[in-house]
């Protein structure tokens, strides 16, 4: 099953401060602790699934990682992201030892909880929806790194009321729900005891404020339907199907709530001479017949021009030269792969009266004709292709 994102595991916006997120999974934790749980293996994924999130969020260098590549960001960081729970060798008691920073002790039980609780400001912003565009890259480009403007249509804060949502950029007043907390309480018995939850507000959608009277040009929504200039810079090495994250550049929150995400989906243009193999580049190099019996110089394109390269005497159809270092740079490392040449040979379709008279001649030399060793290094070569 795929991972869901980080952010909405911990249900937190993805300009959340560390505190936030602390609290976050804080909530997480106590919802769906194995102790409160007993035999339920859901609640139990969810509690690593959230153990996971925090692993990334609170760590400053995986969280940047995370927000601009995603997962693919974090494979060989050594964080969660890289295989899952299991591939780092997290166990339950590696989640608990996490919770002496978050809770100030260890974890058994949850006495001791309530007293921050309820003087924790609850309210929260309303966050927009993310926007997703493709944007067609070259090789050339993959290759250095690019900077691309874009024009993004979306909902963007309205300018007559301020993105308030209220007419004239007032008439905002105090939920009578929630007194402005976001948050509305209830208190139920369960097998533990008399127990507390909390929900975001129904009637403010957890905001704390209401518009009391909406703007005629947003009908109390705040935003708008518009357009913004963005700039991206698009790191080099990215590849097809990779998605990057720009944060506060989707659709405007109501109410001057949090704006979602700009999400770029990476699309390759075809390149007309060199084909991408993950980070090596392959080159179809066509010699003639003299070409490959006496050797001589080509010139082999790349992606930072024409580089001149020696072809032995003899060289047979199926060698494969190395480039090294002429292939694509890996995203964030300052390692390169390699430009593969593989080499074939022309031959001939058709011949006039002298040319055919030469080649017959030359087929009576034995030197036209394949010795045992070369046959040997053929069958070997088929041999491993279809084993």
């Amino acid at each position: 099953m795929a991972k869901r994102d980080y952010y909405e595991v911990l249900e937190v916006p993805k300009n959340a401060t560390a505190d936030e997120i602390k609290k976050a999974y804080r909530k997480k934790a106590i919802q769906y602790h194995p102790d409160k749980n007993p035999g339920d293996k859901a609640a139990e994924e969810k509690f690593k699934e959230a153990a996971e999130a925090y692993g990334v969020l609170s760590d400053p260098d995986k969280r940047a990682k995370y927000d601009q590549f995603g997962f693919d960001g974090l494979n060989g960081t050594g964080g969660f992201g890289g295989g899952g729970f299991g591939g780092q060798g997290m166990s339950m008691d590696d989640i608990f030892s996490m919770f002496g920073d978050i809770f100030g002790g260890g974890f058994g039980g949850f006495s001791g909880f309530g007293g921050s609780r309820s003087s924790m400001r609850n309210e929260r912003k309303a966050k927009g929806a993310d926007v997703r565009i493709k944007v067609s890259l070259t090789l050339e480009e993959i290759n250095t790194g690019v900077t691309k403007k874009f024009k993004v249509k979306k909902q963007v804060p309205c300018t007559h009321c301020g993105g308030t949502g209220g007419e004239g950029g007032s008439g905002m007043q105090t939920c009578p729900d929630c007194h402005g907390t976001g948050r509305v309480t209830r208190t139920q018995n369960s097998i533990f005891g008399m127990m507390q939850t909390e929900s975001y507000c129904p009637r403010c959608g957890g905001e704390g404020q209401i518009v009391q009277n909406k703007c005629k040009f947003c009908n109390g929504e705040g935003t708008v339907y518009g357009e913004e200039i963005v700039e991206v810079k698009i790191p080099a090495g990215v590849s097809e199907g990779m998605q990057l994250s720009v944060n506060g550049k989707g659709n405007a929150g109501r109410h001057n709530g949090y704006s979602g995400s700009l999400l770029i989906l990476i699309e390759e243009q075809p390149h007309k001479e060199l084909i991408r193999d993950e980070n090596d580049l392959i080159y179809n190099l066509l010699l003639t017949v003299p070409q490959a019996t006496l050797g001589g110089t080509v010139q082999i394109p790349t992606l930072d021009g024409a580089v001149k390269v020696k072809i032995e005497p003899g060289t047979q159809p199926g060698k494969v030269l190395r480039l090294r270092y002429k292939g694509l740079p890996v995203l964030n490392s300052n390692q390169r792969g390699d430009l593969l040449v593989n080499v074939s040979v022309y031959i001939p379709e058709s011949l006039n009266r002298d040319e055919k008279a030469a080649i017959e001649k030359m087929a009576e030399s034995d030197h036209f004709k394949p010795t045992q060793s070369a046959k040997d290094k053929i069958f070997r070569k088929f041999k491993n292709y279809f084993e």
